[in-house]
């Protein structure tokens, strides 16, 4: 019994690892100066360029982006923060999350 219960207690800590592996490395950007849906798709457009960038999604209304990088990579989050300003608008806050963009997503329409 003993033995069985050493091997579950492996087998979730072997699960619980796969799925930090797996998870997405995203940020979360508070933008000000968004005020319509032009805004919106320019800073989608400008990121979604970026070669670590695997989906972008804005919300207007939260004034929210959140980027999720292709596997295995990282954001430098200062080029992110010079993209989004050097199209005319603010940063308040960048935080790096390990929610993918469709949680996020999911997320940001269940709380309207």
């Amino acid at each position: 019994m003993v033995r069985h219960s050493l091997k579950l207690a492996g087998f979730a800590g072997l699960m619980l690892a796969a799925s930090a592996a797996m998870a997405a490395d995203s940020i979360k950007i508070t933008v000000n100066g968004m005020v319509c849906a032009f805004c919106a798709q320019g800073i989608e457009k400008r990121l979604s360029k970026l070669p670590t960038t695997q989906h972008v999604f804005v919300d207007l209304k939260n004034r929210l982006v959140a980027v999720e990088a292709k596997p295995g990579q990282k954001f430098d989050t200062r080029v992110v923060r010079e993209e989004i300003e050097n199209a005319g608008y603010e940063v308040a806050k960048i935080e790096e999350v390990s929610q993918s963009v469709a949680e996020i997503r999911a997320a940001q329409t269940h709380s309207k």
